[in-house]
């Protein structure tokens, strides 16, 4: 398994989530200092990557797999948030959002499913068993319904929702499932610079359960993507939002 955005965060509890169940984990992230500590934590791999740069996506991501011996999930859940009124945003804004948020997962999605492809295909020619093959991406409830100051954020995790249907459709006659996690708010380091008290209590009041989602509430959803539970579930966009959207 590969998880982007792995050093931190939600992803960080995705890979140790992971990991504790069973799996062999490489995480690729920018952060070297805590992506090495969460890596050595939970038995797994570290492997810095600029995920605003494709050659250096490519290549790295190249390497893990190769580390790994193989890759049968991958869980691109590296992302930004920044906020800006929508007259404000420049195209810099929203080339920069972009890059990180959906671009990388073009890359990296490309990178892994023609490695998936090819282990089926080896073992299919030696009588071996194959694995399906799993993508998880990381959206948002901002991809379905949008948020003031966050144009460029919720487009791109609007992209994020329309890549993850054309994975599924294209790749499933591969044995490739696609899928992606819509959180709302999540209590993690990249929000920290953004919410007061006053915030999480108004956000709480959302939803029906009262509270804000932990970043194990979302990997929990991301292990039972990854697990063989999920095998008949493809193209679809899972809300972990405490109900703050229902459908």
């Amino acid at each position: 398994m590969v998880v982007t955005g792995g050093a931190r965060g939600i992803g960080a509890s995705i890979a140790a989530r992971c990991a504790a169940e069973g799996a062999d984990v490489a995480i690729l992230d920018l952060l070297e200092e805590p992506g090495r500590a969460t890596a050595a934590a939970i038995g797994g791999s570290f492997h810095r990557v600029d995920l605003s740069d494709e050659a250096d996506t490519r290549t790295v991501l190249t390497e893990a797999i190769d580390t790994l011996g193989g890759i049968d999930v991958l869980v691109n859940n590296a992302g930004i948030l920044r906020f800006a009124p929508l007259l404000e945003i420049t195209a810099d804004d929203w080339d920069a959002m972009f890059r990180i948020n959906t671009r990388a997962m073009l890359v990296t999605t490309q990178v892994a499913a023609k490695r998936m492809i090819d282990q089926r295909r080896l073992a299919q020619d030696s009588g071996a068993p194959a694995l399906p093959g799993k993508v998880i991406n990381m959206a948002s409830m901002g991809g379905k319904t949008g948020g003031a100051g966050q144009a460029h954020y919720a487009a791109s995790k609007a992209a994020v929702i329309a890549l993850t249907r054309v994975t599924a459709l294209e790749l499933g006659c591969e044995a490739i499932t696609a899928n992606c996690i819509c959180p709302g708010y999540v209590l993690t380091e990249m929000g920290a610079a953004t919410r007061t008290e006053a915030d999480v209590a108004e956000w709480s009041s959302y939803s029906p359960l009262g509270r804000l989602a932990q970043p194990e509430d979302v990997a929990g959803v991301a292990a039972f993507l990854a697990s063989a539970d999920a095998d008949y579930l493809t193209g679809q966009a899972v809300n972990v939002t405490g109900g703050m959207i229902m459908h």
